[in-house]
């Protein structure tokens, strides 16, 4: 079991809302936790360094920044390639999210998801259009699917595996 200062317990509740749409949220955060930004920042550095937590991430409301024009395109490449075929779709600017996903056959023979999010349906399939042709997955069996429903996006919650110390 991991050890950590009420101080950070703290730090994690606060982070478990969200970062405060400000444009310096650590320092909002250290404001209601009497720590300075660079105190925040350096908590959190080495939150992430020691694995208490493994990333920082944010949910961004697409759709009210006027992306309504969301596909996952979905890919069947080999597993041997799948991580390396990844890597390079996740370096493409407008490529949101990029992940692997085991099989459910026989229905579903795709491995390889990537999200890209656009205000037009024509320009989201172009830029999936540009994957297929730059990373060489046009002949791997693919498809397309559009959003037509939105769900809600919740942040991670903290729970078991930490202890205070003290």
């Amino acid at each position: 079991m991991i050890e950590i200062d009420d101080k950070n317990h703290q730090l994690l509740a606060v982070l478990a809302d969200g970062l405060p749409l400000v444009p310096r949220p650590y320092a909002e955060i250290g404001g209601q936790l009497a720590l300075s930004e660079a105190e925040v920042i350096a908590r959190l550095r080495h939150l992430l360094e020691t694995g208490i937590i493994r990333r920082l991430g944010l949910i961004v409301r697409h759709h009210e920044l006027g992306y309504r024009a969301n596909a996952m395109a979905v890919w069947d490449v080999p597993d041997d390639a799948v991580d390396a075929l990844g890597a390079e779709l996740a370096d493409f600017p407008f490529v949101t999210l990029c992940y692997r996903r085991r099989r459910q056959l026989p229905h579903w023979p795709y491995n390889l998801f990537a999200m890209v999010h656009g205000k037009a349906r024509a320009r989201v399939l172009a830029q999936i259009g540009q994957l297929n042709d730059q990373v060489g997955l046009r002949q791997r069996p693919h498809q397309v699917l559009f959003s037509n429903k939105r769900y809600k996006q919740d942040a991670a919650r903290f729970g078991g595996g930490l202890a205070k110390a003290g």
